[in-house]
């Protein structure tokens, strides 16, 4: 992922270094169906950390500090809540993940990679934010860049996943949703300095009938930019949600840091 994207690339960290990403999303009219809450979401703290430990392959660490919701309306909750008042607060369901890149780009043949992983239980489903289960995936990445060189990188990037995710349905014991992961993303580079990127992605249910609740399909269409200053990157974008369990809109804002080498990789 590229901050304020979502979509995976193939590109790995290299060896040896970390990259830390963090930011604060806000995101208007969010939806939280166990809970019964709908509100408005502000993500304090949105991390993103990848460390390259191969040429090819890189760990990453994905998850919110802090998640405060300020609640416009609430309706019939599916599980029993622990919080008063018109707004909530709660750390998220962080997610660990390994990608590799099983291919690099060729002239005329895409890149292609792996990602595989799985989402923690760190919240407290009584917060009313999050639904506290383990949830594991895996997606193909497919990349390709194209255009004239800027700054020693082709114009454009683009690039996609394809994947499933299961995810262990909150309230029916021994019942999972497999749903489907997309997401298609482009990148184009203006300068060496400047960068305009956007997306489509998200989940798909499979179930045929109603998704358990929690599992609800979600997708967001993302358009922003990424500014490199003083060996940094900012980036910021402006997200519409999909589908009707998706927030209404919401705007993003964040800075990334790279490390030179600082540990030993396996060659």
């Amino acid at each position: 992922q590229q901050r304020p994207l979502l979509t995976d690339d193939i590109d790995i960290t290299p060896p040896g270094s970390v990259e830390i990403g963090i930011g604060v999303d806000f995101f208007q009219k969010a939806k939280f169906p166990l809970s019964g809450i709908n509100g408005d979401l502000t993500r304090v703290g949105d991390l993103r950390v990848k460390a390259g430990f191969a040429p090819n392959v890189e760990f990453q660490v994905e998850g919110s500090l802090q998640n405060f919701v300020a609640i416009n309306s609430r309706g019939p909750a599916a599980i029993p809540l622990s919080f008063t008042g018109n707004s909530t607060n709660d750390t998220d369901d962080f997610t660990l993940s390994a990608k590799i890149k099983l291919l690099n780009e060729s002239k005329n043949l895409p890149g292609f990679g792996f990602k595989a992983g799985f989402q923690l239980p760190n919240t407290d489903e009584k917060r009313g934010v999050g639904t506290n289960q383990i949830n594991v995936f895996g997606k193909f990445l497919v990349q390709k860049k194209f255009g004239d060189v800027v700054g020693g990188t082709p114009r454009f990037k683009a690039y996609g996943n394809l994947g499933i995710m299961i995810m262990t349905a909150p309230l029916e014991p021994f019942t999972q949703n497999d749903v489907l992961l997309y997401g298609l993303a482009g990148i184009y580079r203006v300068n060496s300095n400047i960068n305009l990127a956007s997306e489509v992605n998200g989940r798909i249910s499979t179930r045929a009938s109603a998704a358990a609740l929690g599992t609800e399909s979600i997708g967001q269409f993302r358009f922003g930019a990424q500014i490199k200053a003083s060996g940094l990157r900012f980036d910021t974008a402006a997200a519409f949600g999909l589908t009707h369990a998706s927030p209404r809109s919401g705007i993003v804002f964040g800075v990334t840091y790279q490390s030179p080498s600082i540990f030993p990789t396996a060659k």
